[in-house]
């Protein structure tokens, strides 16, 4: 697992985290019952034990440290056997809709799959767990499990009620919710890892109130966001080209290197946003999701294609590494579509250094409305 391989200096200070937070409950809730909002436990959980925040990443994780991957929940003891969200698949109903039971059910356990490997590949990970900040009243408990594949060879106990259609893979109870495209998972949490009290404040805001007149802070004055664009990962109408983008390795014409690619700069991209790139042919550093570096550039007429300098370690990372393509093999949009991106995410960070991020579907449509 991963909490008790941590020190116990970390230990301490995200149960202190975890309690001061909680303290605060009385300014959402008047349950006794500390309340804890999800992405203030994933900032918690980053900030205590240096983790990667993976949250921008539009991922099957939430963070990562020395090659484990966290997926972060907190919720309700409840009865102790509760279901939980663990993935969503609103964009890709017509991949599974109108299948019979068994098949709709595979191909879900197929889409779930897919996308850990596709995490797992993209940061470097050997193993997943799930981490959890079970509530209960004036209490939180940890827990912790591994987080497994669905083995899709023993689905069985396939069953439909309503909405929602249940199965069992012979390690854990699943529940998919048609309407909300949501994947769902039974978490037995009878044995905890750690657990703390919580008191609660009675006026917190008053709490928080007097402590900010008193005390003198450090303010943020600048609050400030990274440039971004939005790249896709294929050309017109959701079609990757056999022939350029990912696939120019396969163009006419003289001989390619089997990882030869570049990611497509759309005219409307420069036009949005003039300045964020260097100038044509002019190096910078483009920042993988695994912390590694590549050399890259901006190259081609009207600058639109974003290159490796070496023209193939950006291929071999993307096309080997993270989509585990075969020398050879086209990609299509379809095989996008089973990972759920199909665009990244390109973050200035200075004139030399930009980060690279895969998104989910629709990501470039959606950053080009507002100026389409």
């Amino acid at each position: 697992m991963f909490y008790k391989l941590q020190n116990g200096t970390q230990q301490a200070a995200y149960k202190d985290s975890l309690t001061t937070i909680g303290g605060l409950s009385k300014l959402f809730s008047d349950s006794k019952t500390p309340y804890l909002y999800y992405r203030i436990a994933e900032k918690i959980f980053c900030n205590s034990f240096g983790a990667d925040d993976l949250s921008r990443g539009d991922v099957a994780l939430d963070a990562t440290k020395e090659g484990i991957g966290i997926g972060l929940k907190t919720f309700l003891a409840s009865n102790n056997k509760s279901f939980q969200k663990v993935a969503e698949f609103n964009k890709d109903k017509h991949l599974y809709e109108d299948k019979p039971l068994s098949s709709l059910v595979d191909v879900v356990a197929n889409l779930r799959n897919k996308r850990i490997q596709f995490t797992q590949n993209l940061y470097a990970i050997d193993s997943n767990v799930y981490h959890c900040v079970v509530r209960y009243d004036n209490h939180f408990k940890i827990f912790e499990e591994k987080m497994d594949y669905i083995d899709r060879d023993n689905i069985s106990n396939v069953k439909q009620k309503k909405n929602s259609i249940t199965f069992n893979d012979g390690l854990h109870d699943y529940s998919f919710n048609l309407s909300k495209s949501t994947l769902t998972k039974r978490f037995i949490t009878d044995r905890y890892k750690d657990e703390f009290d919580v008191q609660i404040l009675q006026n917190p805001l008053k709490d928080l109130q007097d402590c900010l007149t008193i005390n003198k802070f450090n303010y943020d004055n600048e609050l400030t966001s990274r440039a971004t664009v939005y790249l896709p990962l294929y050309g017109s109408k959701q079609v990757v080209y056999p022939r350029s983008g990912l696939n120019q390795w396969n163009a006419n014409g003289r001989e390619r290197d089997v990882n030869e690619v570049y990611i497509p700069i759309p005219r409307s991209v420069h036009k949005k946003a003039p300045d964020f790139f260097p100038d044509r042919d002019q190096a910078f550093y483009l920042i993988l999701p695994n912390k590694e570096k590549l050399l890259a550039k901006v190259c081609q007429s009207n600058s639109k294609a974003l290159m490796s300098y070496s023209n193939k370690e950006l291929g071999k990372w993307i096309l080997r590494d993270v989509l585990n393509l075969k020398e050879g093999e086209l990609l299509t949009y379809a095989r996008l579509e089973i990972l759920g991106i199909d665009s990244v995410r390109i973050d200035k960070i200075d004139a030399k250094n930009y980060e690279i991020n895969f998104v989910s579907l629709g990501s470039y449509e959606q950053y080009m409305a507002g100026y389409e």
